[in-house]
């Protein structure tokens, strides 16, 4: 039996539990997630590594997945272009049985390998393309499917599940395994299971984006002012990296659209925003290095 189905024999009085008492051990469980990335941590490292080459040269990420597994690769895609202005079409999840399985459950889909090979290969991946397959079992037919045709067609595959020895793991050209045993509510991967999956998929994914030059110091200034919240973000995080004021920081936004890096290096080059951005663009996106050009 799979370690993700095993029943916890440790709390099998788990329903006997006074509420005080259940929420503290639900709470204390979602430790072992943490210890499960931070024991993966030289595999998501290297799947970093391997991916940045593939992104300069314009590849996507891909996500599949089922379930809870497929529900947090969506978020994570999503995620991308407010925080880091990802190009959305660059960051492309599938979801065993359509958008609406993000919803509502869609029996059986995650059973089919040929629907999982077939939906994977309408995308048209590439070398350049960076595949995450996910899943909790390890063993999702619906992931395998997509993850033997991602490697069929040349393009970089990385597999995360919760079980040892799974061929999600073992099929993927880099294989992490969160090895967070057995779930407090026997089965239920949407537990632990799914923590170190979201804590993984967004190690992963901020790395890489620090990696592309998405961020400079430990400042957020490529992200896409999309409402009103993060056009005030936008004008605080000019005005940390550069010291100006306010409406110094406003004035400049507004001139070059709300771009931070474009922002920063104008004010702190002391130059127009149209050099700034040929700096920026001579230094592939750096902020850094634009500055010490």
């Amino acid at each position: 039996m799979l370690k993700t189905e095993t029943p916890n024999t440790e709390h099998a009085h788990l329903d006997q539990y006074p509420t005080g008492q259940l929420v503290e051990t639900l709470v204390n469980d979602q430790l072992t997630a943490i210890e499960a990335v931070r024991a993966a941590a030289p595999q998501i490292a290297a799947a970093v590594d391997a991916a940045v080459p593939r992104m300069q040269a314009g590849g996507r990420l891909l996500y599949v997945g089922a379930g809870t597994s497929g529900r947090l690769g969506v978020l994570d895609s999503v995620e991308l272009y407010p925080t880091f202005s990802w190009p959305k079409e660059r960051a492309v999840a599938l979801l065993a049985g359509g958008v609406d399985a993000m919803f509502v459950a869609v029996e059986g889909a995650e059973d089919d390998l040929e629907q999982g090979s077939a939906d994977l290969r309408a995308l048209s991946p590439t070398a350049n393309d960076v595949v995450l397959l996910l899943a909790a079992s390890g063993r999702t037919p619906y992931v395998l499917g997509a993850l033997r045709t991602a490697r069929e067609l040349g393009a970089l595959t990385i597999g995360f599940a919760n079980n040892t020895g799974s061929p999600v793991a073992g099929e993927a050209d880099i294989g992490v395994t969160l090895d967070t045993g057995t779930e407090i509510i026997s089965g239920s991967t949407r537990l632990k299971a799914g923590t170190s999956q979201k804590i993984a998929l967004n190690t992963f994914s901020s790395s890489l984006m620090v990696r592309l030059h998405k961020v400079y110091g430990n400042l957020m200034v490529d992200l896409k002012p999309t409402n009103a919240k993060l056009v005030v973000r936008a004008v605080r995080l000019t005005m940390i990296a550069t010291g100006a004021s306010e409406e110094q920081a406003r004035a400049v936004l507004e001139e070059c659209g709300f771009h931070v890096k474009v922002a920063v290096v104008a004010l702190k080059r002391q130059t127009s925003v149209g050099q700034a951005r040929a700096l920026l663009d001579a230094a592939h996106g750096s902020v850094r290095q634009a500055l010490a050009a």
